[in-house]
């Protein structure tokens, strides 16, 4: 019998003082004196646990993820509420990883120390630049005073593992700048950086009204000069977007891209959940907060259709720097590697891949052309 893969547990808190012009991701803005109802939300959140818990088989949960949104808007009383009523459930793993993403701003980050006691252990703050003149155009709400408090208050509390979020390519940012929130970043000693290109998105304020970006040369510059700074400063690149010292990759994320399994719960959150008998189901919650706070969760509900499965698990692992194994193709997804035969040949034939008797492996050129690389294993293309 094939083992069902890892599974982790991705919680949404959907609220955030302002929704930021580049934001895609579900997100509610506060409204001016109006409190979040958070003891009604987080009651919610339990119960939309206890439905998807009677998909998952008995596993146990590796790791747990709270994102939104802007979850330290949540207190710290409430956290813990949510933290301990789910650890009385014994569905988790001991000593599994627990982060928080949290914005820069110095009256969330007087809650630090009190996250770390409450047992969340990996705290992921959303820096995006240290630069004053870019942070503005970005409509942050922080100043680089604030940065500068809420890093020391994040250092204070010495998480196991400090992330900074950090993009490149924002409008109008020189190399110079680029180069130098890097500098900024790696003097502040953080465990885990998360370097990734800024874009774009529909559904945006930026959309509508586009900044200028740096050209496609300055940007092609950054991310390779970059690269190479981390990696001289002793942060390993282990997936695109994703650079750690030695020990220090988000082990939540590394579920995602190896293709495991993750319950998602919350308004907005996503799902993907692996039954007995091997069939792969997505879900999506409500969008719609006052419809989550009556009961009302699940969206959508669908089977992955098995000629999507190779692509998706290609989607991901292909993220990673580092070798594809075969036997995980097939732990991952239940499918025997001859339904890929035809795939994999042909992204040889192109020089994306490497094929050995054990593993797959992306060439230089796989890695710049990664999404021609995965057109390839889109089945039934018009």
């Amino acid at each position: 019998m094939m083992k069902l893969p890892s599974l982790s547990l991705y919680v949404h808190i959907p609220w955030c003082k302002k929704k930021c012009p580049y934001c895609d991701f579900y997100s509610k803005p506060m409204v001016k004196n109006k409190k979040i109802p958070q003891k009604k939300y987080i009651k919610n959140l339990l119960k939309d646990l206890n439905n998807d818990l009677k998909k998952i088989n008995s596993r146990k949960i590796n790791s747990i993820f709270i994102g939104g949104g802007t979850p330290s808007l949540l207190s710290s009383k409430i956290l813990n509420i949510f933290i301990k009523k789910i650890k009385k459930k014994k569905i988790l793993k001991n000593n599994l990883e627990i982060t928080i993403e949290a914005n820069p701003n110095y009256i969330e980050s007087k809650n630090f120390n009190k996250y770390k006691k409450i047992g969340i252990n990996r705290l992921s703050l959303g820096i995006q630049t240290f630069n004053s003149r870019i942070l503005k155009i970005l409509d942050r709400d922080y100043s680089k005073k604030k940065l500068s408090k809420s890093i020391k208050l994040a250092k204070k509390a010495s998480f196991k593992s400090l992330n900074f979020d950090l993009m490149y390519n924002l409008p109008t940012q020189t190399f110079l700048e680029a180069m130098n929130d890097l500098k900024k970043a790696i003097k502040l000693k953080p465990n885990h950086i998360s370097w990734y290109q800024f874009t774009i998105e529909p559904n945006t304020y930026f959309y509508k009204n586009r900044p200028n970006l740096p050209s496609d040369e300055i940007s092609w510059k950054i991310y390779k000069k970059g690269k190479k700074f981390l990696k001289k400063n002793g942060f390993y690149q282990y997936e695109i977007s994703s650079f750690s010292r030695k020990k220090y990759q988000c082990f939540h994320n590394l579920n995602y891209w190896k293709f495991g399994d993750y319950i998602g719960i919350g308004c907005g959150s996503h799902g993907k959940i692996t039954t007995k008998k091997f069939k792969i189901f997505r879900t999506k919650k409500t969008k719609n907060i006052k419809n989550f706070l009556q009961g009302k969760y699940l969206k959508k509900k669908y089977k992955l259709p098995i000629k999507d499965i190779p692509l998706e698990f290609f989607i991901n692992n292909f993220r990673l720097n580092k070798k594809i194994k075969k036997k995980n193709f097939t732990k991952f997804t239940n499918l025997n590697i001859k339904n890929i035969s035809k795939e994999i040949k042909k992204a040889v034939k192109k020089k994306y891949i490497i094929e050995k008797k054990k593993f797959w492996k992306k060439t230089k050129k796989g890695k710049n052309f990664l999404n021609d690389l995965l057109e390839i294993f889109i089945k039934n293309k018009n």
